[in-house]
């Protein structure tokens, strides 16, 4: 790949941080799109940086101006809000107007992190790229975000925006500097404040990793298809097994019934509505974890050639930085 001139935007962030430290070691020039808001901790001093919002052109513009490529990994990736539709509002509207900025630019190549929650489960099947999701059928806002952003980009692409579409699974790794809240579930079961858990599974992957394969699909990836970036598909049971062998305790055992967490749900989201903080367990979640959330990573793997290590690493690696970072004793 021939070095350019790459804005990323969510590089403050846990992906766009990995995709930021990725560009740079193929020796890109990385621009980064910060909020005045953002923490810096993961904004390295070798960046350049332009402070704006994604719903704000000019900024976008000025970050944009003499970019060769673009990397649009910015999310609000919350399950819960006080107002969902501020969820929407920015996964939507943001991702709108970033693009319509890009070809104002004249960028060539986009690479849209969108997410797997954008495709149907079934039981006892792994989705792929060929079970897209309707807006209508997406369990809360940040699922009817994402799908509705990426709509809004395959149709940009009919109209000639050179982007290729990649669905994260479920990263792990180190750099979690809100946290996610999959790594608030490693921060807390490796604290021991998880005795139990429900039925449910996630495909984990090292950040790292699907951060690879971002780089992989603007070089290789072909413009408007999809391409799911995951790992292994992994029990929430064994998840939490390995975090804590990791850090020394006894694996949970006591298997909850998902049925029985509704009211610590709805009770839970109560008190962060009263409290304005973000509730660790939602009705929305909990309505999503009805199905296992396995994928087939097999296109990505074949068309991008992407790879990934064993997920227990991105744990491990996870577990470390949230400990070096005061989350863990």
């Amino acid at each position: 790949m021939v070095a350019s001139s790459v804005l990323v935007t969510g590089a403050s962030g846990f992906l766009g941080s990995a995709i930021a430290a990725a560009l740079r070691a193929q020796g890109h020039e990385v621009r980064v799109l910060v909020r005045r808001t953002s923490p810096r901790a993961n904004i390295d001093p070798a960046d350049t940086l332009y402070e704006g919002d994604l719903l704000d052109r000019r900024s976008l513009a000025a970050a944009l101006d003499g970019a060769n490529a673009l990397f649009h990994a910015a999310a609000d990736y919350r399950l819960w809000a006080r107002d969902p539709l501020e969820i929407v509002r920015n996964n939507v509207e943001g991702t709108r107007l970033i693009m319509e900025e890009a070809l104002k630019a004249g960028v060539r190549r986009i690479v849209y992190t969108s997410s797997v929650a954008t495709f149907k489960l079934a039981k006892g099947i792994a989705a792929s790229e060929e079970s897209p999701l309707a807006e209508h059928e997406a369990i809360g806002a940040y699922k009817r975000s994402k799908v509705a952003a990426e709509r809004l980009v395959e149709g940009m692409v009919r109209d000639g925006l050179p982007a290729v579409i990649v669905h994260p699974s479920t990263p792990v790794g180190p750099r979690d500097i809100k946290p996610t809240p999959t790594g608030r579930i490693i921060v807390e079961a490796a604290a021991g404040r998880m005795p139990g858990f429900i039925d449910t599974g996630l495909n984990l992957a090292h950040v790292d990793d699907i951060a690879a394969g971002h780089l992989a699909a603007l070089e290789r990836g072909r413009i408007g298809e999809r391409y799911i970036l995951g790992g292994e598909n992994v029990s929430l049971g064994d998840m939490l097994a390995d975090i804590a062998r990791l850090v020394g305790r006894k694996p949970p055992t006591l298997r909850i019934p998902r049925l029985a967490v509704y009211p610590v749900a709805y009770g839970a989201e109560l008190v962060a509505r009263l409290r304005g903080v973000e509730p660790f367990v939602t009705v929305d979640g909990l309505r999503m974890a009805r199905h296992h959330m396995f994928f087939d990573d097999g296109k990505a793997r074949r068309e991008l050639g992407y790879v990934s290590r064993p997920y227990r690493e991105g744990l491990a690696d996870a577990v470390a930085w949230f400990r070096a970072h005061g989350h863990l004793p």
